[in-house]
């Protein structure tokens, strides 16, 4: 059977191809002629019914929203509360990324209420099976691939596999001087497995294994990050770009079978080395779509990390990101609540906007926004903005409905006085 990418190349408009076309404003033959380059993706696993999208060159930014248990909290009623409130927020992906409870049947759970592509990181929960039972450094090969297969059978349309972490690399990695050393859980448990058992990465030495499993099951490989860093200081050091090098040959080697992808980049990064980031990344991976946590652009915000993401998201849309992932305010400190999703996932709807503009894309809605606060038309400014019950609960704030203004300018209000004098100068003018 074709995967998506073989159709693409052999000149096939699929009607997936042209629902994509048509919610991002552009023509079939585009989506085609990218996802065929490999410099969009279209992560869709057939199990699971998810809304057409895509990922990458010429197309509006996307955001993932990350969901799933803990050890300490296994809530699915309340995991299934964030997936809506992201839903109803915009976010275009999620990953569940459970870790405490039966995490296959909320696995089930989640992706038969996503309406929009889901990924997860299979190792987390081969991992966490080998801890339980001994240790992490236990897992076997077979462990490793099974646990990707079984997300795959189950639906998942994207899969975080660290295949970048190489023996070599860990090696520098012990001689570089770095603070944070490895923060990503993944590249965790394949770095101690590497170290322990002094052989080669699994995903690295059996990647054409791989290959043959997401041409199976057609699920979009996210080559991660797991050498990302976790501090400013660490930033584009050379364990970070080390992986990066391999992930550009292991794109390569997936467009070649025929297998849809993109790679995730670094976590922690300073905002003047942000848009350099972006250009390596592009340059080291062919202009694969590329999927940025953050950046977290400041390393003394708890609390405030999904402010800190969406400055560092804005600056990485703008210069070359695809697609963003959510932080929220619990990130470094908890599991977030719903009340986190909900901000977490309008600062990177926020910041994803932001970087559109740079691009070109959704002025008008823009436009939309400063015509309704010319004409003092409130209902519109709602539906435009972002929050609409916030910013009705903000303007309700000693001003009622029926008020023409806030009550920040009260009867001084500035746009009311010029229109009501440019009326004047101009007759029956329809502002």
């Amino acid at each position: 059977m074709s995967t998506i990418m073989e159709q693409a190349r052999r000149g096939e408009t699929t009607d997936l191809m042209r629902k994509i076309a048509e919610k991002e404003g552009v023509s079939p033959e585009f989506i085609r002629n990218g996802i065929a380059s490999g410099r969009i993706c279209a992560p869709h696993n057939p199990v699971h019914d998810a809304e057409p999208a895509a990922i990458g060159e010429g197309l509006s930014i996307k955001i993932n929203v990350n969901l799933g248990t803990s050890r300490d909290i296994v809530d699915l009623d309340s995991e299934i509360e964030k997936l809506k409130v992201a839903m109803r927020y915009g976010a275009d992906a999620v990953m569940d990324l459970s870790t405490g409870g039966d995490i296959d049947a909320i696995r089930a759970r989640l992706l038969k209420e996503c309406p929009v592509m889901m990924g997860s990181v299979p190792i987390y929960q081969t991992g966490l099976t080998a801890a339980r039972k001994n240790a992490v450094v236990e897992m076997t090969e077979d462990d490793i691939f099974n646990g990707i297969e079984k997300h795959a059978k189950d639906g998942m349309d994207f899969m975080t596999v660290h295949c970048g972490i190489t023996r070599e690399t860990v090696g520098w990695l012990r001689k570089s001087p770095r603070l944070m050393d490895v923060v990503s859980r993944g590249g965790s448990f394949l770095t101690a497995w590497i170290l322990h058992n002094d052989e080669e990465n699994p995903l690295y030495k059996n990647y054409d294994y791989l290959l043959e499993m997401a041409r199976k099951y057609e699920f979009t490989l996210s080559l991660g990050d797991g050498f990302r860093p976790g501090c400013i200081d660490d930033a584009t050091d050379q364990a970070q770009i080390s992986e990066l090098m391999t992930l550009g040959h292991l794109v390569r080697r997936a467009r070649d079978a025929g297998v849809q992808n993109m790679v995730e980049g670094p976590g922690h990064v300073p905002l003047d080395q942000v848009p350099m980031n972006m250009q390596i990344q592009k340059r080291f991976c062919d202009n694969a779509p590329f999927y940025v946590l953050g950046p977290l652009v400041t390393d003394i915000a708890p609390g405030y990390d999904h402010i800190v993401g969406a400055i560092g998201g804005a600056v990485a849309a703008q210069s070359g990101a695809d697609f963003l992932c959510y932080l929220t305010p619990a990130e470094h400190l908890s599991l977030p609540d719903v009340d986190d999703v909900r901000e977490g996932v309008i600062a990177s709807k926020i910041a994803a906007h932001v970087g559109d503009l740079s691009r070109g894309i959704g002025r008008e809605r823009d436009t939309r926004m400063a015509k309704a606060r010319k004409n003092l038309d409130w209902n519109t400014m709602y539906d435009t903005c972002i929050d609409p019950e916030k910013a009705r609960r903000y303007r309700c704030r000693g001003c009622t409905e029926e008020s023409e203004g806030c009550s920040m300018c009260g009867d001084v209000c500035a746009i009311k006085i010029v229109n009501t004098y440019m009326r004047k100068e101009d007759g029956n003018h329809d502002c």
